[in-house]
Order: C-alpha cells, then sequence, then structure tokens
C-alpha cells in the first residue's frame, strides 16, 4: 500500500461554517471540529500512474527573424523546421490547403480558430502529397464529428512528417504579420536547441529566389484520366461535345484544377515544369495551361523562357503562378506583396462586366437598388503579383483585387492569351451553378474554363 502523508485542518466553532443556521454555544464551551486528509506524495505518482496529466505541455516554439519567441504545442511531426510564416483566412479546407502546392516553404497560419473538428478523409486532397513546412493554428480539436472522416488531423500530419503547433496566438501573430510583412520563422520540439540559435536560423534562410516549383512537379508526362465520385463530380452543363486537347505544366497544379477542365471537354497531358515547349508544339494541343504553383516566379526563369516560346503559336490560360509567368514573359516585372492574399474574402472585380467575386465563399448576391452584383467561389493563395505599369501595350487588366488594387487576371486577345491571379476552380464549395438549374450559363462559378474552351475552339476553327 503506498505510503500517505497526512495534515490535520482544525477549525472552531464548526456550526459556523456547516449549519445553515448559527446555534449560539456556551461562552465557556470551545468547539473543536477536526479534518484528516491524506494524500499520495509525488514520488508514488509514476508508479500509480496518477500524477500523467490529461493534457499536453508547452513543448514546441515558433521563433520569428523579428525576435519574438511563441511557446506552444506541438502535434503531428517534431523536429525542426524553416518556413516563411503566412496567414489563411479560410473558415473550411484545412485539407485543401495542406495538399496545395502552393504552400511549399511556408508555415501555414490559420486565422480561424478551431481546426480539425471535421478530421480528414481522401477525397479532398489537391496533390499527392502534403507540401508545406508546418501547420499554426489556435486550437486543436479534441474530436473529429464528420461522417467522412478516415482518420485525425494530427495522425494525417505525424504520418506525412508535417509539423504542427497549437495553443499559440495567433491573433497577435497575424497582426505582426500584417504589419510587418511575412516572416521567416522556425519551428522547433528540440529542446536541446537556444531560442538564439533557432533566431540565427530564421535570419539566415531567405524563400526570394529559391526554385519551390521543380521539388512539387510531376517527373514525367502522364494523362490526367482521374475523376470523382458522382456526388462530388462537377456537372457538365454548357460542355458542347467538342473534345480539346490540353498540354498543362505542373508548376505544383491542383487536382481540382484538372477535374474542373476535364468536365468541360478536355483532354489533359499534365507535363513537368522543364517540359521543353518544343515537345509541346509537337503534341499539337489546341490550348495550353500554365498552372498554379509556390514562390518567387523570377527563380524560375526556365519555366519563364518556355512560356515565351508557347506564346502566340497556341491558345494560353495561366492560373496564379502560371498569371505571374506570363505577365514577365510578356515584358512585365512582378513584385513581392506585403503579406501576399491567402484563403477567402479577398473581393476581385471582373472589369468586363462589373462582377464582383468573393473568394472561398457561398454563391450569394448583393442587391444596390436595381442592380446585382454576382458573387462567386474563388480561392486566393500568392505572394506576389505583377504590375500592370510594365505590361506592353494590348494587354487588357480584366480582374483588380479590391482590397489592394493589385492584377488579379490578364488578356492578350491577340495572342490568345488570358490568365487570373487566383483559382478558379471553386474548392471546396458548392457547385449549385454549374447544373442548368444555374441562373444562367454566363454564372458558371468557372466560367472561365468555359471561357477557355471556347478561346480554343475559336483559334481551331479559323487554323
Amino acid at each position: 500500500m503506498a505510503a500517505t502523508k497526512a495534515f490535520n485542518l482544525t477549525l472552531q466553532n464548526p456550526s459556523t461554517y456547516f449549519s445553515a443556521k448559527r446555534a449560539r454555544a456556551p461562552s465557556n464551551l470551545h468547539q473543536v471540529f477536526t479534518v484528516k486528509c491524506s494524500v499520495l506524495p509525488a514520488s508514488d505518482g509514476a508508479a500509480t500512474g496518477l500524477v500523467e496529466r490529461p493534457w499536453n505541455v508547452s513543448n514546441a516554439r515558433i521563433v520569428l527573424e523579428d525576435g519574438s519567441i511563441w511557446r506552444a504545442k506541438s502535434f503531428g511531426a517534431s523536429g525542426t523546421q524553416v518556413g516563411e510564416v503566412v496567414f489563411n483566412t479560410s473558415l473550411t479546407g484545412y485539407q485543401e490547403i495542406l495538399t496545395d502546392p502552393s504552400y511549399a516553404g511556408q508555415f501555414v497560419l490559420m486565422t480561424n480558430p478551431h481546426i480539425g473538428n471535421t478530421g480528414v478523409n481522401f477525397d479532398d486532397e489537391e496533390s499527392r502529397q502534403c507540401f508545406l513546412a508546418g501547420l499554426v493554428i489556435r486550437s486543436l480539436s479534441i474530436s473529429t464529428s464528420n461522417w467522412r472522416c478516415a482518420e485525425t488531423l494530427g495522425d494525417y500530419l505525424a504520418e506525412r512528417n508535417i509539423m504542427g503547433i497549437y495553443d499559440v496566438d495567433t491573433r497577435a501573430i497575424t497582426r505582426r504579420l500584417r504589419n510587418d510583412g511575412s516572416l521567416i520563422g522556425v519551428l522547433s520540439t528540440e529542446e536541446s536547441k537556444t531560442d538564439k540559435e533557432l533566431l540565427e536560423m530564421s535570419r539566415s534562410w531567405n524563400i526570394v529566389g529559391v526554385d519551390l516549383i521543380s521539388p512539387v512537379s510531376c517527373k514525367e508526362p502522364y494523362e490526367w484520366v482521374d475523376t470523382t465520385e458522382s456526388e462530388w463530380e462537377f456537372n457538365s452543363y454548357g460542355r458542347d461535345g467538342e473534345i480539346y486537347r490540353v498540354i498543362a505544366y505542373d508548376f505544383g497544379i491542383k487536382h481540382n484544377i484538372l477535374r474542373r477542365l476535364a468536365s468541360y471537354g478536355c483532354k489533359i497531358t499534365v507535363v513537368p515544369s522543364t517540359w521543353p515547349a518544343s515537345e509541346t508544339l509537337k503534341m499539337k494541343p489546341d490550348g495550353v495551361l500554365f498552372s498554379n504553383g509556390p514562390g518567387d516566379p523570377s527563380a524560375v526563369p526556365y519555366a519563364v523562357e518556355t512560356v515565351k516560346e508557347l506564346l502566340g503559336k497556341v491558345p494560353v490560360f495561366g492560373i496564379c503562378m502560371g498569371h505571374q509567368l506570363l505577365g514577365q514573359a510578356l515584358g512585365g516585372k512582378t513584385f513581392k506583396m506585403k503579406f501576399g492574399h491567402h484563403g477567402g474574402n479577398h473581393p476581385v472585380r471582373n472589369m468586363r462586366n462589373g462582377r464582383v467575386e468573393i473568394s472561398a465563399q457561398p454563391l450569394y448576391f448583393v442587391c444596390f437598388g436595381t442592380n446585382f452584383t454576382l458573387v462567386f467561389i474563388l480561392r486566393q493563395n500568392h505572394n506576389y503579383a505583377v504590375d500592370p505599369a510594365t505590361l506592353p501595350k494590348g494587354v487588357e487588366v480584366t480582374h483588380v483585387n479590391l482590397n489592394d488594387g493589385t492584377c488579379a487576371g490578364l488578356a492578350f486577345p491577340s495572342l490568345n492569351i488570358m490568365s487570373l491571379q487566383y483559382h478558379p476552380e471553386a474548392s471546396p464549395g458548392p457547385h449549385d451553378s454549374d447544373s442548368e438549374a444555374g441562373i444562367t450559363d454566363k454564372c458558371d462559378l468557372a466560367a472561365v474554363f468555359k471561357e477557355f474552351t471556347e478561346l480554343m475552339k475559336s483559334v481551331k476553327q479559323h487554323t
């Protein structure tokens, strides 16, 4: 039997503490009430298993290059990792964010405080693996409650060697990033490393000028043949029965972009980022897609040269990184934004029709008197932007981000070029307007894919 320690607690006039109605005691009577308590000594707790805490302790740190140190609790993988810290404003879709190759080299801080409650399922992955450097959240859900859940977020990250931390003040870090811009940080669970060592690591690493595309791109060409389950399949309303041969350059392409393009009757061959333009032309495509991807477009001059060689020879469509590469190939310049655009709630105006498109939000209408503004689902994820003032004459700015006025879309009709800075595949989110029940075909969440097929059709008919 375990040894015990005891102490005595003596109360005078116990009726004063334990009686609802105080009783008057004789003045010459001294009442004593003794309580004896026993506790296990700490040394015996390990043997009985009663000392182990049912919660985690602060066992991780994130050290930012500005010198700030944030204690946190770890989940997922352990170790030490360096990356650029960016914040994402999405309320849902954390699994799509984890598997978006555009986040390579970055720690993603979620501004939504509660993450992990729907767990993880393998239908929502946007690529073959997780490419981000780590995940930073405020509160990690202790349970999952979704019928599609296959495993918990912590187990999912641990299996993929991705670090995560929680119980950190994400609001304070977000405010710091908004004021100072994106910061390099070091995430570590290793107590042997001092704060000074981690700070030196953060200040000696730079994401600018690093080729982040090559590690996330496919190594060999392949045909895209995958489809989603019927309940998640994109509808093909508006497809004209024509088949278009498209070469998609994989700079970090998302699966839902490929699914969406395929839903418009495109037969897609995905090629690596280093695939020569001459080989693409030999395949006689109807069009070329330059995909989204991570990092600095100036760090991949080989990709810019490939884009240059294809301009004017085949219709092209650039998304995100592809948009930036098109901007440089046309002679324009790109610049690094203060903290970039990541997640939802970014209003984008379509300059051609006046519609305002809100990223990662449900479809709805905004009424101003007798005028209706159509609002669509989109997704933002980039740290660089094209400077429209540096573009040559004839290039049209088709979309503008209303938060900061940056260029969000381009068109060059004489060369059959179109591009968007955001991800237009509208996933995750509803696909109500893809069907014939949609308001009109012009209200398609991903009408740009139909626009691309119409561009290919037009060129094909005139060739």
